[in-house]
């Protein structure tokens, strides 16, 4: 339905989460957080942007197999559980919400962040045309992806369980507000999704609702783990973002969110367009009012959250037009006071982008609020 009286700085529900707004942080890798542990500067950094409605956390592991970028954090050892907690802190100190995003990137890694140096996994033996991060002395590089090896059958159910021990840490140990599954650009559940990276020919392959399977059974168990009411997902249906592709995304991810519609998820958040990059893609139209409206239709009561390239207008006009949340990445980078930034029409601070991953407290944590010359 169209928000005819919603702005972006009304409150708003998800699930079991008030949210004093409708602008969102989205996740954002910045490669800070050594052995794969958070760090007291990233506390700092996300109580700096804690003014909005919510925080969703860079990607996080959720075992050392879904590890595909040097010093990416993980939620899987006690360390990093217990590295997390003054974070979470701090940005409820600072009044806000956060949530973290589980990840594991399947093929987009490399032998050398991998357990044993061993193969990175995938639903098919298929190298991904895409590159990850490695740092040395202090200087990230991207590097070309290893060779994965094929999941067997057996080995799926612990990937599961992985994602559900990674969200009860998250909620009932590191005190997040709830999590959000990434299974957009082009990782493990993507990779099972679209066909271009899902040649398999057994339960989880072939057919759309094969290859939905894997991405069911992680919500299925992450929504046991924590309740469905602090759980909310990441789409990317078209971005080619990781060598990302299905020929015919429509239905493919129109079924995906009817099913997610029975499931009472707090929100479900759609990249629209490239991730990063172009709206719209001449090779890959996409009805995203009509995946909404189908989501809908199912019964899907989360909140419908849009991403990819907003401004203020833009992000104005989705809520009118029905989005419930609006997510903006780069520009909380450079601005962690956004909201009063947007509310107010003041100008918005250009991201230092050599700071973008890895590094310290320059291009982090040492932007300029409104008032500071």
């Amino acid at each position: 339905m169209p928000h005819s009286h919603a702005t972006l700085f009304n409150s708003v529900q998800a699930g079991d989460l008030n949210l004093a707004n409708r602008i969102v942080m989205a996740p954002l890798t910045r490669n800070r957080a050594p052995d794969a542990t958070p760090t007291a500067l990233m506390g700092e950094y996300y109580a700096q942007r804690a003014s909005a409605g919510l925080i969703i956390s860079e990607a996080t592991a959720i075992c050392q197999q879904g590890q595909g970028y040097a010093d990416v954090p993980g939620l899987y050892a006690e360390e990093q559980v217990e590295a997390w907690k003054p974070v979470t802190r701090a940005v409820h100190a600072a009044g806000g919400k956060i949530v973290c995003q589980l990840w594991h990137v399947g093929r987009i890694s490399h032998t050398s962040l991998q357990p044993g140096n061993a193969q990175p996994v995938a639903p098919s033996a298929l190298r991904a045309e895409a590159k990850t991060v490695l740092i040395k002395d202090g200087v990230p590089n991207f590097v070309v992806t290893s060779e994965p090896r094929a999941l067997q059958a057996y080995e799926l159910p612990d990937i599961v369980h992985n994602y559900a021990a990674a969200a009860r840490n998250a909620v009932h140990t590191a005190d997040f507000d709830g999590v959000e599954i990434h299974a957009a650009n082009g990782h493990l559940i993507d990779q099972f999704l679209k066909s271009g990276s899902n040649q398999r020919r057994d339960d989880f392959g072939g057919s759309i609702e094969n290859r939905a399977r894997f991405l069911l059974e992680v919500v299925r168990a992450v929504t046991d783990a924590v309740g469905a009411g602090r759980v909310g997902i990441r789409l990317s249906p078209v971005t080619p973002a990781n060598d990302a592709f299905d020929p015919d995304p429509q239905p493919l991810f129109d079924y995906v969110v009817r099913e997610l519609a029975a499931l009472k998820l707090a929100y479900v958040h759609i990249i629209e367009g490239a991730t990063g990059g172009p709206r719209e893609l001449v090779d890959r139209p996409f009805d995203y009012t009509g995946l909404r409206r189908a989501y809908r239709a199912a019964g899907g009561k989360g909140a419908w959250m849009v991403n990819n390239g907003l401004d203020k207008a833009m992000a104005e006009q989705a809520v009118k037009e029905g989005a419930d949340l609006v997510a903006f990445g780069r520009a909380f980078i450079a601005n962690p006071d956004l909201v009063e930034r947007l509310c107010s029409g003041s100008a918005l601070n250009e991201g230092d982008r050599s700071t973008y991953y890895g590094g310290g407290a320059k291009g982090y944590t040492d932007y300029p609020v409104l008032g500071q010359n």
